[in-house]
């Protein structure tokens, strides 16, 4: 690769580096340029997946401003950056690496914190934003109604109370 080939390719990996939200690490030794394409196409334009140099990643996270362990970059590496839920994407790999033996997840990085492979599967298990945003609203509405029921307790209270005394009074008259 001629030195203004690296250069490009470095700025270009340095680029989706800190445009992405995540970076996920695989290893993709023995799979088919059919296999590749499908894992692209699962990730349905959420993340970009790419195989580069271990050298030039290297290079690309130091000037994006990523601090990565000794050996992240081992072996043949390819790099899903995600633009858009980092979840689905660790989602398409995950699934995607239990069909096939032969992608491994190697790790990755979100928010400049560096995760394991089994940091990457749990983010896969996370529900999907939406789901979670409809939990959050389903337990502000119960705390919601759950406060209207306390403020209005003394009210109905004194209401039982003052029907109870009248009718007392009027069993007495």
């Amino acid at each position: 690769m001629a030195r203004t080939d690296k250069s490009a390719a470095i700025a270009e990996l340095k680029e989706l580096f800190e445009n992405s939200t995540a970076a996920l690490f695989t290893e993709y030794r023995g799979l088919t340029v059919g296999e590749m394409k499908d894992l692209r196409r699962s990730f349905q334009g959420g993340a970009v997946y790419k195989v580069a140099k271990n050298t030039l990643l290297e290079i690309a996270a130091k000037q994006a401003g990523l601090e990565l362990e000794e050996g992240t970059f081992v072996g043949p590496t390819a790099v899903a950056f995600v633009s858009g839920e980092a979840p689905d994407a660790a989602k398409a790999i995950k699934n995607f690496a239990k069909e096939n033996d032969k992608l491994i997840i190697k790790g990755g990085i979100m928010d400049g914190v560096q995760m394991s492979s089994d940091d990457v599967k749990k983010l896969a298990d996370l529900e999907s934003r939406e789901v979670l945003l409809a939990k959050s609203a389903g337990v502000l509405k119960a705390l919601l109604y759950q406060t209207a029921y306390v403020l209005t307790a003394p009210a109905v209270k004194a209401v039982r109370t003052i029907d109870a005394l009248r009718a007392k009074e009027e069993a007495a008259a």
